[in-house]
């Protein structure tokens, strides 16, 4: 048994996965492997446990962004909705505003009609 072995095996199982379960279950396959621990094999389990760990925060960090990404993009469609509601809505009023005007223009081509045959009515008399 490889005491260094199983406590550097056990190290670098808490490191990557956070679980101590992981990390006993690897002391332990770590302690009853054979062959020992070498400055270089102690070096090379630290860095790549670093960068297990830089990679899970990376990881988290793009999740995060991706999270407020999407919350960004539901809010722009929120307020992109209730522009064009808006817009809809202006745009039906300005239509019964045009039709009541051509509606006030005909009245007054009516009352021009109606006034210049009561003028000729007067005139032959």
């Amino acid at each position: 048994m490889n005491l260094i072995n199983g406590l550097i095996s056990g190290a670098e199982g808490y490191l990557t996965s956070g679980s101590p379960a992981t990390a006993l279950e690897m002391g332990a396959i770590g302690s009853m492997a054979g062959g020992g621990s070498t400055i270089g094999n102690l070096a090379g389990d630290m860095g790549n446990s670093a960068l297990g760990a830089l990679d899970a925060q990376n990881e988290t960090f793009q999740l995060a962004m991706y999270g407020e990404q999407m919350r960004h993009q539901e809010q722009m469609q929120i307020q992109s909705q209730a522009f064009d509601e808006m817009m809809d809505e202006k745009s039906e009023q300005m239509r019964e505003i045009n039709t009541l005007r051509d509606v006030q223009m005909a009245q007054r081509k009516a009352d021009n009609a109606i006034t210049k045959k009561f003028i000729q009515s007067i005139a032959e008399e």
